[in-house]
């Protein structure tokens, strides 16, 4: 029964260790691409959006004041409670943007494609991002987070290999992976 229960404890430690640096990966990776976004902003002479405001819907962000991300120049959410406080807070749908093409020098979107019901709205929405912004910066939760797996808000898998974006449905055997996109951190945006 003893070595039962150290089977089990060595395990659960493994699996938080593992949470730990895949979660570590993921705050390291978004706070990458937000600086190379603002910079490409500041470099082109317009602004930054933030698509996904840095409050999200998590009250403890608040409570702990500790922000998932920077707020850009603009910041764009379905949610007024994810950018509260911003001074230039826009309510919108990702996938139906009210700005004009190319104002802005750089977009980052944190933690929305995956929220969206289909493959569909997510390829609408890199359109719009796309069209608004001269480059687009994107951050996802990772395959290997188990918070991600659980998520209920978590419709669809994105991830980027190489140049490319991928986007397949969850929960669907039948879902759509493909690589329609170049990849938005590395090379200036080319899509449609």
């Amino acid at each position: 029964m003893y070595i039962f229960f150290l089977c089990i404890v060595g395990i659960s430690v493994g699996v938080i260790i593992w949470q730990l640096a895949v979660w570590v990966g993921e705050i390291q990776d978004k706070d990458s691409k937000y600086e190379v976004a603002a910079a490409r902003a500041r470099k082109t002479g317009k602004p930054l959006l933030v698509a996904g405001g840095p409050w999200s819907d998590r009250g403890i962000r608040r409570w702990l004041k500790m922000p998932a991300h920077g707020g850009g120049d603009v910041c764009l959410d379905i949610e007024r409670h994810a950018f509260e406080g911003h001074p230039c807070g826009v309510i919108a749908d990702v996938t139906r943007i009210p700005f004009s093409d190319k104002a802005f020098g750089a977009v980052f979107a944190s933690h929305i494609l995956e929220h969206l019901p289909s493959t569909y709205y997510a390829d609408m929405a890199l359109d719009e991002l796309s069209r608004i912004a001269e480059v687009v910066f994107l951050a996802y939760p990772s395959r290997q987070s188990i918070g991600a797996w659980l998520h209920p808000g978590h419709n669809l898998w994105v991830w980027q290999k190489g140049d490319a974006i991928y986007l397949e449905q969850r929960n669907n055997l039948a879902g759509k992976k493909g690589a329609k996109y170049p990849s938005v951190g590395a090379v200036k945006h080319m899509l449609r």
